[in-house]
Formats: C-alpha cells, sequence, structure tokens
C-alpha cells in the first residue's frame, strides 16, 4: 500500500482526513495508535512525534502530520488542482 494513515479512534483530525482520502477514492492502510501518548510508539517512528493524524505517502516519499496540512496534502497532489495541473502541462 502505497499510503498509510496513523489515527485515533474517536479524533476528529482524523476523521478529516479519513474523509478526504475517501472523497479522493485513494486506497490506504490505517494503522490505529493507543489513546496514550507514550503508548504511540508506532507513529514515533516514522514521524518522531507521537501526535495523530500521521500520513505516509510513499508515492511522493512523505511523512507529515496535522490535518490542514495532510489535507491540503491531498488536495494538491490528488484532487482537482491536481487534475488541472497535470492538464495544463499535457
Amino acid at each position: 500500500m502505497s499510503r498509510t494513515l496513523y489515527r485515533l479512534e474517536g479524533c476528529p483530525f482524523c476523521e478529516l482526513v479519513v474523509d478526504e482520502l475517501d472523497e479522493l477514492g485513494l486506497d490506504y492502510e490505517s494503522v490505529w495508535v493507543e489513546g496514550r501518548h507514550s503508548n504511540r510508539d508506532a507513529v514515533k517512528r516514522v514521524s518522531g512525534q507521537r501526535v495523530v493524524p500521521v500520513l505516509v505517502d510513499e508515492t511522493y516519499g512523505v511523512t507529515m502530520a496535522e490535518s490542514s496540512r495532510i489535507l491540503e496534502f491531498l488536495e494538491t497532489s490528488y484532487g482537482e488542482t491536481a487534475d488541472e495541473a497535470e492538464a495544463a502541462g499535457a
């Protein structure tokens, strides 16, 4: 899978990212993390921090946190903005 989303159940910021991934029709793997920050070692290994959401996108070689940054990246890379840029360059 080229995209992995580290998320926490009930996290509204994680759900915003999930909604965007679904809307764009992108496949991704969910990795559910522990509720306690001190137990989020899997997230820390990939991103250097323990907050969620964290998106790892192997297609673009990026790992990022913060839902607003992730949403902007998804729209720019996979959304209508990306389609328009690709059409202009073709």
